[in-house]
């Protein structure tokens, strides 16, 4: 028997689909329409869907989170990139958490949640 996964993907809400695109985009995600309510998103060898789908109950309790290299460098980015601003979305600095990871939140135009972190020694 081959129990192989060969990847995992989210479906992550979007209120509003050219919005949360442009949002991901701004950020340096790659972002290929599929259909009027579905995107591809990816950066590196992550990825997920992106579907033009809102219950504000469940968009506003989904989380993602993202583990990458420097946490920094990523605050750095998401701030330079202006979508704090152009889209107004909550993002914190980063701190280091007693779970052995540097991380900082990041909310969407939809009100998805996303922790990009970083593993810190102990």
């Amino acid at each position: 028997m081959n129990l192989q996964t060969l990847e995992m993907k989210a479906y992550v809400p979007a209120r509003d689909l050219t919005q949360s695109s442009d949002f991901y985009s701004a950020l340096g995600f790659e972002v290929d329409r599929m259909s009027d309510a579905m995107a591809f998103v990816r950066f590196g060898s992550t990825a997920f869907l992106l579907q033009e789908f809102f219950v504000e109950q469940h968009a506003h309790n989904f989380m993602m989170h993202l583990i990458v290299e420097n946490v920094d460098d990523w605050y750095a980015n998401v701030m330079a990139s202006g979508v704090v601003e152009r889209f107004g979305v909550r993002v914190d600095p980063p701190q280091d958490q007693p779970w052995g990871l540097r991380d900082f939140p990041l909310v969407d135009p939809t009100g998805v949640l996303w922790r990009v972190a970083q593993e810190i020694s102990a």
